[in-house]
């Protein structure tokens, strides 16, 4: 049962909470499993926690799916990684059965066509939903995220004087979206690893050293319940 229903009122959740969906291969690895399993096993969870998040009532949910690092790794593990996510997309429509309105954000045009093609359709089928908004991140690092907003800023023209943090934020993959309040790493692991950090200024932090698969819907309610004691302060007193 959430600790929502009889101690918390769906008011005082945070607004947006980011999770580094990590440990995929340390799971599969301790049951003596090849890594596909465990990037299987977290794409899974994915699904039960975004309709969790919805069924409390958060307002925007981001995960970081897969980094423009990423691509270092096997070959053979990131085209499984691909299809995964082929196979996730390809059942997107049932998001939008439960009112989850999903968004891709990163390097999308470097994907292959067929996932861009699958991409651009889960965001059209769920673009008029009014729950969760879901963005998943993919092809995506931060520090590109940047680079990409300078880029756009440059060529739109804009003079140096004129250019601002709002004129940054507008131009980020999140543009238009409230940063996130809450940043949730299960794992073990106590870094960002080049995830949101414009968004991420004044964000809270929450580390666990379970690892995703095994990430349940009674650790987000244990994480909110600790964000919930925290003061911010945004630099004030």
């Amino acid at each position: 049962m959430s600790i929502f229903k009889n101690k918390k009122s769906f008011e005082e959740l945070p607004t947006h909470i980011a999770i580094i969906m990590d440990g995929n291969g340390r799971w599969a690895k301790k049951r003596s499993l090849p890594r596909t399993a465990g990037h299987a096993a977290g794409s899974k969870n994915f699904k039960e926690i975004a309709r969790y998040a919805n069924k409390i009532g958060l307002k925007y949910l981001t995960v970081y799916a897969f980094s423009t690092e990423n691509w270092k790794r096997p070959k053979d593990e990131v085209d499984n990684i691909m299809n995964i996510l082929r196979d996730y997309l390809k059942d997107a429509k049932n998001f939008k059965d439960e009112n989850i309105r999903v968004k891709f954000i990163g390097d999308i045009d470097a994907l292959d066509e067929d996932i861009r093609l699958l991409i651009d359709d889960a965001e059209k089928e769920s673009e008029n939903a009014t729950g969760l908004k879901l963005n998943i991140a993919l092809n995506y690092g931060g520090r590109d995220e940047i680079v990409h907003a300078v880029k756009k800023i440059v060529e739109s023209g804009i003079p140096a004087d004129m250019i601002n943090e709002d004129t940054i934020g507008n131009n980020l993959y999140t543009a238009g979206m409230p940063d996130p309040d809450f940043i949730i790493r299960p794992s073990g692991e106590y870094r960002l690893s080049n995830y949101l950090i414009w968004q991420s200024a004044y964000a809270e932090y929450w580390f666990s050293d379970i690892l995703w698969p095994d990430f349940r819907p009674k650790h987000l309610d244990m994480a909110i319940e600790d964000y919930l004691k925290r003061n911010r302060r945004y630099g004030g007193i």
